[in-house]
């Protein structure tokens, strides 16, 4: 069963994951208050990358979907330059990211 778990998998044409572990999304609050990625959150993806694919924390897609402070957007080119850097940092180790595009709704502050 091991064996499978951490041999790799051929997701499609595009893309072969290391192996067949996915890292969960999970909300860190990391951004700067501009809503950035920060430096921090590239070491923290890149000390996961060995994981077969990442799936970032939830990433704002505009200014009124925001549910928790700090949490990174994806709708201006600073955030755009930021997850440039974490997903540079996780491809550097040899990790996939895929970005949770995030909206919380009516409920948003």
């Amino acid at each position: 069963m091991v064996e499978v778990l951490l041999s790799p998998y051929t997701l499609n044409s595009l893309f072969t994951l290391a192996n067949r572990i996915v890292m969960a999304p999970m909300t860190r609050c990391m951004a700067d208050d501009d809503l950035v990625p920060t430096e921090d959150m590239a070491r923290y993806y890149a000390r996961r990358a060995d994981a077969g694919l990442i799936v970032s924390e939830g990433t704002i897609i505009r200014p009124d979907g925001q549910g928790y402070p700090n949490t990174p957007g994806l709708f201006t080119t600073a955030q755009i330059q930021g997850w440039r850097r974490v997903t540079e940092a996780v491809h550097e180790k040899g990790g996939l990211i895929f970005a949770q595009l995030w909206h919380v709704g009516r409920v948003s502050h």
